[in-house]
């Protein structure tokens, strides 16, 4: 038997390949028993920050890392090919939808028994598979705190508010994706210099709820959008509000504030990059100052959450397996890996390389030179100041010495070719 902790993107993706490999998995989770401060649901792989998978470019990092888990066998990309919405080249689920198809699939699979409940203990002997994420509650932290005599590490995670999309003034608002790449997916808001400078000056000045001393520890890839527009009056134009690419009629905004859809039926859309921790009231006030939401209807207040990862590269190897404890892996954001798609990449990555172990092959890593394999070293590989990372192509081994056109076509099909190899 198996034990897989947490039923998030890694470790529903653990227990399915696991499972599909003749195992017998008991996978744990602790929703809706005991709920954390952001998940909504006791639903499987919920989605607690955007409904975005991100980039489908297969010469982007995270579209080669796609390509690669779809190879080794994915169910969270299957769910999400399953549950796609419209998001111009990135992919976007409905949330709801892709939760339900993961826990359908993992409930009614007859080699995996789940069971809800707080795991407060971890057998070292047997096969297992921490998937806590980085909501994990506060007893099983201390216990893995206690395990790996590691100390506590944190950082600050952000979620962006959900609008209804018929209370949206289209007569303001248009559709439109960036450089018009695949389908007007987005719904964009323009501002002039004036109603961005009113904006701003209003963003700045917003109350925000509690955790005075947050703003050290934010992770970069998911910031606050208040934390973003402190760092000066024309951050955000280089950012979440970038209007590049955004022309309409002829005419270029100063600013565009982008909805990116959030659910099959088209009834829900969530700000990008909006993520914040105002207070509730002030961010309704905020929110009503952009062209095109003054009378938006908040479905979802954006909120603030701790979320918790461990010094990997002291506690790790490259195949996520503890180095003290040759039975124990850890997967998902607590492991060091950052975002939706590298976190199900890791369990992913876990469970194939548990697999081999029980069946007493030897652990060889991925390649480095695959993206998997690259963001395996990364966690696994000692640095000055280890922080969660988001697949990029920069973790690559370098290549000769190329034009820069043809320098992501080769990190594509090198990878391709060395996981077809390592895969046999």
């Amino acid at each position: 038997m198996i034990n897989i902790i947490g039923a998030g993107l890694a470790g529903s993706e653990a227990a399915y390949y696991l499972a599909n490999k003749g195992h017998k998995v008991r996978l744990f989770e602790m929703r809706p028993k005991k709920m954390t401060p952001a998940h909504q649901t006791g639903g499987f792989a919920e989605l607690v920050c955007s409904n975005s998978l991100r980039s489908n470019d297969p010469l982007n990092a995270v579209g080669m890392l796609k390509r690669e888990m779809i190879e080794i066998g994915s169910l969270i990309l299957e769910a999400a090919l399953s549950k796609e919405v419209p998001a111009g080249s990135s992919l976007a689920v409905d949330r709801i939808g892709f939760s339900e198809y993961v826990t359908n699939k993992i409930t009614s699979h007859p080699n995996i028994e789940v069971v809800y409940d707080e795991v407060t203990d971890i057998d070292t002997e047997a096969y297992t598979i921490i998937a806590s994420g980085p909501l994990t509650s506060d007893t099983l932290s201390g216990k893995i705190q206690q395990l790996f005599d590691a100390k506590r590490l944190h950082f600050f995670d952000a979620v962006a508010p959900i609008i209804d999309a018929s209370t949206i003034n289209y007569d303001i608002a248009y559709f439109k994706s960036r450089y018009d790449k695949g389908d007007s997916d987005y719904i964009n808001c323009p501002m002039t210099k004036e109603q961005y400078d009113t904006f701003y000056d209003a963003l700045m000045s917003a109350e925000r709820a509690g955790l005075k001393d947050f703003e050290v520890n934010v992770f970069e890839g998911c910031m606050p959008v208040e934390i973003m527009a402190s760092r000066g009056r024309e951050t955000l134009l280089f950012g979440p509000l970038k209007p590049v690419g955004l022309e309409h009629e002829g005419n270029k905004p100063y600013a565009v504030v982008q909805l990116r859809q959030d659910d099959a039926a088209k009834s829900l859309f969530n700000i990008v990059g909006f993520q914040t921790n105002l207070k509730w009231g002030e961010q309704k006030r905020v929110i009503q100052l952009i062209p095109g939401l003054e009378h938006a209807e908040i479905i979802r207040y954006g909120v603030m959450h701790m979320n918790t990862y461990l010094e990997s590269p002291d506690i790790l190897n490259a195949c996520y397996q503890s180095k003290q404890y040759p039975n124990l892996f850890v997967a998902g954001q607590i492991s060091g890996v950052e975002g939706y798609v590298e976190s199900a990449a890791s369990g992913l990555s876990a469970a194939f390389h548990l697999d081999r172990l029980i069946n007493g092959l030897e652990l060889t890593p991925f390649p480095t030179d695959t993206m998997i394999g690259a963001m395996a070293r990364y966690i696994s590989t000692k640095n000055k100041s280890f922080n969660p990372i988001n697949a990029n192509l920069g973790i690559l081994p370098e290549l000769p010495k190329h034009k820069k056109i043809d320098r992501k076509r080769l990190y594509k099909e090198r990878s391709e070719q060395s996981l077809k190899t390592y895969l046999g």
